[in-house]
């Protein structure tokens, strides 16, 4: 019996357990991951897929149209390990919501200093929200500011999320800030090196194509680099794409991704961390494990 599960599932999450559930995911043995893009500019279909040993298979397709509401929609298909049938097809966005906000976290969990109250976040969309409820998780006396290239957008996100404060200039906002977090659309760097201070954490998710970036070259080679997965990122998301290609990184720079939990940590208060949240197909597997798991366990 394959299981239908939606958004309802929502109530039986927590971010922190999510979190130590992709960190248990990656003492497993190492994912298979294959991801296909098509492109019919401006549109993007997106096929994520998935394998790991003992926890089975996922196959997230996820649709990309600029312009529509909501922008991304899709569907995930969790099979089992054992027999490969369809155990549970999983509500696209409840996936993708808890995704990508608890790999930001982790990576904060581990980076950010654990002491960080101020959190901007940049891009006032459906992830930025997801963010202030991850992120409040785990920095309990976090302080919320909010920038967005439109301005009416931050306005309305602000009323939508009452505990977050809109930010007027960004070069400010980011120089104050203990983590940035930059969730946003956009094909040209948006945060410059220069305006971040000394211990703070950079989260960057926007981007996942190869045509696109939202931190400029000096944000990255201020920073001490990490991935949730370099297979992933390093080759085709534009963030480090690009600058690896130009030579302005070196495979080197990048420090360490999940599956080296003893490298993936801050070392100094005063270092600046930066974190690519690539995003995976092998998170969305883990993701939706979870989701099923605590939703009420997986179908024989």
């Amino acid at each position: 019996m394959t299981r239908m599960i939606g958004p309802e599932a929502e109530a039986a999450l927590d971010w922190i357990s999510l979190t130590d559930a992709i960190a248990a995911g990656h003492e497993r043995p190492k994912a298979l991951v294959e991801d296909v893009f098509l492109k019919r500019d401006p549109h993007t279909l997106l096929n994520r897929s998935a394998w790991i040993e003992g926890m089975g298979v996922a196959v997230k397709a996820a649709t990309v149209f600029p312009g529509q509401d909501p922008m991304v929609n899709g569907a995930v298909c969790l099979f089992s390990d054992d027999t490969g049938q369809l155990e549970a097809i999983l509500d696209f966005h409840l996936v993708t919501k808890w995704k990508t906000a608890g790999d930001s976290l982790l990576a904060a969990r581990r980076l950010a200093r654990p002491d960080s109250e101020e959190i901007l976040i940049v891009g006032a969309g459906t992830v930025g929200a997801s963010l202030v409820d991850a992120y409040g998780a785990a920095f309990p006396n976090a302080r919320f500011r909010v920038w967005n290239r439109t301005p009416e957008r931050a306005e309305a996100f602000c009323i939508d999320n009452p505990e977050v404060t809109l930010a007027g200039d960004l070069a400010e906002a980011v120089g104050a800030a203990d983590i940035v977090a930059c969730a946003t659309m956009s094909s040209e760097p948006v945060l410059h090196g220069e305006w971040l201070s000394p211990g703070t954490h950079v989260d960057l998710i926007g981007a996942y194509r190869a045509d696109m970036r939202e931190a400029d070259d000096r944000a990255l080679t201020r920073s001490r680099i990490f991935v949730d997965s370099r297979e992933t990122t390093m080759g085709h998301i534009g963030e480090l794409k690009d600058p690896l290609t130009r030579g302005v990184l070196t495979p080197g720079d990048v420090l360490a991704d999940y599956y080296e939990p003893g490298a993936f940590k801050r070392t100094s208060d005063d270092e600046i961390t930066l974190f690519k949240n690539g995003g995976g197909a092998h998170l969305d597997l883990m993701t939706a494990r979870y989701i099923l798991d605590a939703a009420g366990g997986s179908v024989a």
